[in-house]
This record gives structure tokens, C-alpha cells and sequence, in this order.
């Protein structure tokens, strides 16, 4: 069985950082949703503090280096995303927005997306509706409808009930996110996400079916 292709983005700053527990949260959820149906996930982690230097650098030359190439790669052969940033300011951080800044806009077309973030207080949370959702929206993804947000107050929580815990929303969202990935066929091992050559129509043919 072809195994989908999950990469996780996590923008924290520090190690260990916030941002990278509820990345690896997510994941341990979305993975354990797919594997109980019976599908194998490969998930690759990128750490966007470890590519600050070359995602600067890219912007000044045009070129990405080696490890931020792999990680550009990993992006498009994926079958799926977590996508994880800190708030700061009321929205994503500098260095979250700089990475899918230099990844081509079409490479997200379609792509099944969780996006969640952390910060110290809960009035931020609708940073990922206004800042983070528009983003991934304008690169055509496929957002789920959860959005998952961690204030330092909600590790640890179980909710009451009105609302969920944090664990029930990460599950909530894990589920979406499988759910959308099992609709879809594996990009399979060598490729990676390429997509099909559309079928060009000559224009005359086009012309002829608008006059029918």
C-alpha cells in the first residue's frame, strides 16, 4: 500500500517550543486516525527556525540553498499539510509568512491543509481566521474547517459543555484532515504530487459545443 505523504511545518522559535508540541500533537492524532483505517503515512517534520538563514538568503538571491530546496521539494510532493506558527502582533510570525513566500504559488493548489497556532493568550486565537486561513486560501488549498489554537492557559485542559479542550479540538481537526487525505489517492513514490497533463481542447472544438 502506497504510503500519504504528511509534512508538518512548525515555525516556533525556541527548543522546545510550544509551537512544536501542538505540531507533533496534530500529527500523533492525524496519523492515529489514518493508521486505524488501515493507510500508512510517512510524515516529515521541517523546522522553519532552522532554514531562517536560507530563507533570507533566497529572497537576496533567488536561489534556494540545499536544505531549504528539500524542504521546498517536500512541500510539493506532499499529500497533506499541518502547518503550525506562533502569534505575534495578532498574526503569523515573519518567518512562518517568508517561507510560503518563496514557494511557487501554485505548489498548495488543492493541498488538504490543518493550520493551527500557540500564543500566551486566548484573545489571539482569531488570528488563524483572519491572517493564517486567508493565507492558505489565496494559495488555493483546502483548509479544514478546524482551526486549532493553543493559548498557555489550554494545555492541560479538558473544556466544559459549550466548548472542547484543547484535545478534543486537535482531535476534531485531525479528523478533518484525515478525512479529506483518505478522499485522495496516495502521489505514490515517485513523485511526488506532479500533476496530470490537462487535455488541451483545440479552440475551434470549444467554439463548436458553445453553438450547440
Amino acid at each position: 500500500m502506497t504510503a500519504y505523504r504528511l509534512v508538518v511545518i512548525s515555525a516556533g522559535l525556541s527548543k522546545p517550543s510550544s509551537t512544536r508540541l501542538l505540531a507533533d500533537r496534530l500529527t500523533d492524532a492525524t496519523v492515529r486516525q489514518l493508521t486505524a483505517e488501515g493507510r500508512e503515512v510517512d510524515v516529515q517534520v521541517v523546522e522553519l527556525r532552522d532554514l531562517a538563514t536560507d530563507i533570507a538568503h533566497n529572497f537576496v538571491t533567488g536561489f534556494p540553498g540545499p536544505a531549504l530546496r528539500e524542504a521546498i521539494e517536500a512541500v510539493g510532493r506532499a499529500d497533506g499539510l499541518i502547518a503550525v506558527t506562533p502569534i505575534f502582533a495578532a498574526s503569523y510570525s515573519g518567518l512562518f509568512k517568508s517561507f510560503f513566500d518563496v514557494i511557487d504559488p501554485d505548489t498548495l493548489t488543492g493541498k488538504p491543509v490543518l493550520i493551527a497556532a500557540t500564543g500566551g493568550t486566548a484573545r489571539h486565537s482569531l488570528a488563524l481566521e483572519h491572517a493564517v486561513r486567508p493565507l492558505f486560501s489565496y494559495l488555493r488549498s483546502v483548509v479544514v474547517p478546524t482551526s486549532v489554537y493553543a493559548a498557555t492557559d489550554d494545555w492541560g485542559t479538558t473544556g466544559d459543555r459549550l466548548t472542547d479542550g484543547l484535545p478534543g479540538r486537535i482531535d476534531r481537526a485531525a479528523g478533518e484532515l484525515a478525512g479529506l487525505l483518505a478522499g485522495r489517492a496516495p502521489s505514490g513514490p515517485a513523485g511526488g504530487g506532479a500533476a496530470q497533463e490537462e487535455a488541451v481542447v483545440p479552440f475551434e472544438q470549444q467554439l463548436a459545443a458553445l453553438r450547440v
